[in-house]
């Protein structure tokens, strides 16, 4: 007999769980409408083409891919199968994809429907992307977004929003949060000022690996990418940067005066630190951090990553500006930006900080128990009634003794239990027992449905 499992990196989840993921989503879809964006949904299959060339080589690689119905090897030529080259093969195994991520097909999305939309285009999205990667605390291979995005404004005060909407729901999550920020084009400064442009890509992606490797390890990367050890021992510089935000602005503005994209990156950087202020981020922190690369190659200005202040698990969402995204879909000069809220690891952080204990698992607010047939078809309408005010409840199926009516109840949760004898069909009242204090009264059906309700 097979033993049953599933693929590595992702997961069940039993009731108590996903009651505590739907909670964090709520959370955050509440957020979300609170600051004016809508809901939409796109497949969880695109076109391959779609997707690949948006991540870069690494997100690329990571790209979950479907072979094609039918007898597709059938139709690979034959110099194409013997050369083994994977690049050249896939298009004839593969024409489709599950999506890497939300803000890709929402480009798709948004040249598709142009004519239906109203720019500045505001949209969220809750759903679930899946990505090739190893799987290891924190890092799934199936996983939920939650992106918001603003499509259509080059407006700063956005970038300002986002970070108070980073600030707002967690917050609300109770998570002590740091709001990491940087700027694209302080980075592409640097790559001039370092006579790295030939290398950006290199140097961008070895960045991005700051947190799970550290400085040497960058370094390492850096290295073996083929930036020369000069030119990386020059870097150094800014592994180190002095004091606080306004101190390190002071010396990379001296340090980019000869690169207009690093000083147009720096004022982009000024504004949002100048137009948040602490108060109105409650408990979080909004954090200056030139490590901070994030490697999609879609970002052209502001990136955000948010990391849990006393726990070690990698970020917890992540966005920017990407200037011209739909270009690569024909349309043109449109510029959006947005940010992404990682459900799976705000779960994992909220059960370590002991965040979950307090949220109820969806049971029903009271159970009809009953002493023998006729008492059940009696039952029946009492559910209806009940149901019909907006109560859920529900009535043990099957024929069964009392004692294990009340045994199911008690391992369900379910905080009361009403009884229905033959006592109570003739008189209207029933009794209703409190399963957690154990008390029991005989009320009529309004006070029975004003006790549930209240």
């Amino acid at each position: 007999m097979q033993k049953p499992s599933i693929p590595k990196g992702t997961r069940d989840f039993l009731p108590n769980e996903l009651a505590a993921r739907h909670y964090i989503m709520e959370t955050i879809r509440m957020w979300f409408e609170r600051y004016g964006f809508s809901a939409i949904e796109t497949p969880a299959i695109e076109k391959l083409s779609v997707l690949t060339g948006k991540y870069g080589s690494e997100g690329d690689r990571l790209i979950f891919k479907i072979l094609n119905s039918g007898d597709f090897v059938s139709k690979v030529p034959d110099e194409i199968w013997q050369s083994k080259d994977s690049k050249k093969l896939t298009p004839y195994l593969s024409e489709k994809a599950l999506r890497y991520d939300l803000t890709v097909p929402l480009a798709r999305y948004v040249v598709m429907h142009r004519n239906d939309l109203v720019f500045p285009f505001k949209r969220y999205q809750i759903q679930p992307v899946w990505r090739a990667d190893r799987p290891q605390k924190g890092r799934f291979r199936e996983f939920y977004q939650c992106d918001a995005d603003v499509i259509g404004s080059r407006s700063l005060w956005l970038d300002v929003d986002f970070v108070l909407l980073y600030a707002d729901v967690f917050n609300a999550l109770k998570i002590p949060v740091t709001i990491r920020l940087n700027n694209r084009k302080i980075l592409a400064g640097l790559t001039e000022a370092f006579d790295l442009e030939n290398q950006v890509q290199a140097f961008m992606i070895a960045l991005d690996k700051w947190d799970k490797i550290g400085r040497e390890g960058v370094e390492e990367e850096m290295l073996k990418a083929g930036i020369e050890r000069e030119k990386v021992k020059k870097l150094q510089v800014l592994w180190d940067l002095p004091g606080d935000n306004d101190k390190k602005i002071a010396f990379l503005e001296n340090l980019l005066s000869h690169s207009e994209t690093g000083k147009e990156g720096l004022e982009e950087l000024r504004f949002i630190l100048e137009k948040v202020s602490p108060g109105q981020l409650g408990r979080a922190e909004l954090q200056f951090d030139l490590s901070l690369a994030r490697g999609l190659d879609y970002y052209t200005g502001s990136i955000y990553e948010v990391t849990a202040q006393g726990v070690s698990i990698g970020s917890l969402g992540g966005g920017g500006r990407y200037d011209d995204l739909t270009g690569i879909f024909g349309l043109k000069d449109l510029s959006g930006i947005g940010i992404s809220f990682g459900l799976d690891r705000i779960y994992l952080v909220m059960r370590e900080l002991g965040l979950l204990e307090t949220i109820e698992k969806s049971v029903p607010r009271a159970m009809v128990a009953f002493l023998g047939q006729n008492e059940r078809t009696f039952a029946q309408d009492l559910l209806i009634r009940l149901r019909n005010e907006g109560i859920a409840v529900e009535s043990y199926p099957g024929e069964a003794k009392m004692k294990k009516q009340m045994q199911y109840a008690a391992k369900r949760g379910i905080p009361y239990v009403i009884i229905i004898g033959e006592d109570e069909m003739k008189s209207g009242r029933f009794s209703i027992k409190n399963m957690t204090e154990g008390s029991q009264e005989k009320l009529g059906f309004d006070e029975i449905v004003r006790k549930l309700k209240s």
